[in-house]
């Protein structure tokens, strides 16, 4: 999973890559000290992944991962090549989903590019670079349906009554996102391939005081915009991510805690993530290695087996699963195969978030 930290320059969003990944990316008090994307990759934490180790004693544990990439911030004209625009667009095209940074703190020492503090006029601000970007894409597809119309076949005139209602509602400042689709629809949207239909988490950046709480007046209207939109809305504070970063497991739960807070915004921005793509994780357990692997809700055991090897979809005969919570109950795969609570799953079996899995094939 890739997901793109975009804002504009000065909310917080390098500070906050940074402190999440340890890549070090340049962070400054100016705009574009970032221009070429910075990229971090930070595992997923799964405890379910500490109590199989305790059991098997692997040689290794390999988590789940998610791809940061930090884009250089976004300012007005970007659509058009400003602010070296045309490139930052390209970098948001290749992510999952979009981690929009919003500035919800007030500070005079940093210096906001539109010189005040406007979370609405912000976000409004990339929405519309993001929207004249769909626009240009839209109108490239109009065209080349409108050409394919010419041979007659009627399936292009409703592609062409689609894209031009796409086009208008995008035209009254709606992005994709909040037009709402039907499969059909998003089935010719698939290669069109719009920024604005990127699913999208709203990180509210507010100060220290404000963290535990999660709210202030910012935050109510980042939430009441992204409602109309279907987004997700996370609090964060990339100064507490910044000086929690250093410190160990216990050190971070007491300085949380100290907070009043229950989890660090990585671990909020990573569940949210997760819930807005729509993925689980199943494990798989054994002597050599403990590991998470990362699918979308709703995937079948043969595809869920190829995420570890093509050879394994590709000759899949049965899943051996057992729920995580099973096997911890029984202590071990034996006690729990004992107990009959170790399946033989076909291929039509979906998989669970949790499922431990053996996956028999033949090639």
């Amino acid at each position: 999973m890739k997901l793109g930290i975009v804002g504009l320059p000065n909310v917080g969003k390098s500070t906050l890559f940074n402190a999440i990944t340890q890549a070090g990316a340049e962070s400054a008090n100016y705009p574009f000290c970032t221009i070429e994307p910075n990229v971090g990759t930070v595992a997923v934490p799964d405890e379910r992944l500490d109590k199989l180790k305790e059991m098997y004693d692997p040689e290794k544990v390999t988590p789940a991962v998610i791809e940061f990439v930090d884009i250089a911030g976004l300012v007005k004209g970007a659509s058009k090549g400003e602010g070296l625009g045309n490139k930052f667009l390209s970098n948001i095209r290749e992510v999952d989903a979009i981690v929009h940074v919003v500035r919800a703190f007030d500070d005079s020492n940093i210096v906001h590019v539109d010189g005040s503090i406007d979370p609405m006029r912000d976000i409004e601000t990339i929405n519309l670079e993001l929207i004249l970007s769909d626009l240009e894409i839209l109108n490239r597809r109009i065209d080349k349906t409108k050409k394919s119309l010419k041979s007659g076949d009627k399936k292009f005139q409703v592609e062409l009554d689609f894209f031009e209602m796409v086009k208008s509602k995008l035209e009254e400042g709606l992005t994709a996102r909040a037009i709402g689709f039907d499969e059909e629809q998003l089935e010719m949207l698939s290669d069109v391939s719009l920024l604005t239909l990127k699913p999208v988490i709203y990180a509210a950046n507010v100060a220290e005081d404000d963290y535990a709480k999660g709210d202030n007046e910012y935050i109510r209207k980042i939430k009441e915009f992204a409602a109309t939109e279907n987004s997700e809305v996370m609090v964060i504070s990339a100064k507490i991510e910044e000086e929690i970063a250093e410190l160990d497991k216990e050190e971070k739960e007491m300085f949380l805690s100290e907070l009043g807070a229950d989890e660090s915004g990585l671990d909020k921005l990573i569940k949210a993530s997760y819930k807005l793509l729509g993925l689980i994780s199943y494990l798989t357990a054994g002597k050599p290695e403990v590991r998470a692997w990362t699918i979308t809700k709703g995937t079948k055991a043969p595809q869920a087996a190829g995420k570890i090897h093509t050879d394994f979809e590709r000759g899949f005969i049965r899943a051996e699963v057992v729920a995580y919570s099973d096997l911890m109950e029984c202590g071990s795969m034996n006690a729990a195969k004992e107990k009959g609570l170790v399946r033989s799953e076909g291929k039509e079996y979906v998989v669970k978030d949790g499922d431990i899995i053996l996956f028999r094939f033949n090639v």
